[in-house]
């Protein structure tokens, strides 16, 4: 008997284009001036976490500090600000890996909120002891609209690999 739900079936690797192009993707989508609009989501950490949590041997704190540099000088912001949140978010999400697959993408949102919620109150922080006022609470906003978009962006992340290589009409993936 073949399988008949896509969650049953075994996933292809994810090619690097693939998630290194998915996190450019988010990069250009947080460069887009929005303002100071709440609850627009951070995309960066939102896919860097998904794929620190799905490829922790491809993706890292490396390229968590590479494009946390891209964050602040895109936009403005104090240098090192985003990189120091998204590298602490990046370990967390690495060291949480193992246990978090194990969950319904659902319960892994709920997985990702504290995440998210750190890396703000660390740029929060830095921002505060660089000197600049306090944004207000509605600034945390964006973490839970990004937890919103965790069940949809997995499934979009996710789909190249449901895809096999050569279709077989006999083949169940």
């Amino acid at each position: 008997m073949q399988p008949t739900h896509r969650s049953s079936r075994i996933l292809l690797p994810a090619k690097n284009g693939f998630v290194f192009l998915s996190l450019f993707v988010a990069l250009g989508l947080t460069y887009i001036p929005t303002g100071r609009l709440p609850g627009v989501p951070d995309w960066v950490p939102l896919v860097l976490a998904f794929w620190c949590i799905r490829e922790p041997m491809r993706v890292g704190m490396g390229t968590a500090f590479v494009f946390g540099l891209l964050v602040d000088i895109g936009q403005g912001a104090a240098m090192g600000q985003h990189a120091l949140a998204y590298v602490v978010l990046a370990y967390l999400a690495m060291s949480v890996s193992r246990r978090v697959l194990w969950f319904s993408p659902l319960q892994q949102a709920l997985h990702v909120l504290p995440l998210l919620l750190l890396a703000q109150i660390i740029m929060v922080l830095v921002r505060l002891v660089a000197g600049a006022e306090f944004p207000g609470w509605w600034y945390f906003l964006s973490s839970f609209t990004g937890v919103a978009l965790w069940f949809p962006l997995h499934f979009v992340l996710l789909l190249p690999q449901f895809q096999p290589v050569d279709r077989d009409d006999n083949r169940p993936i």
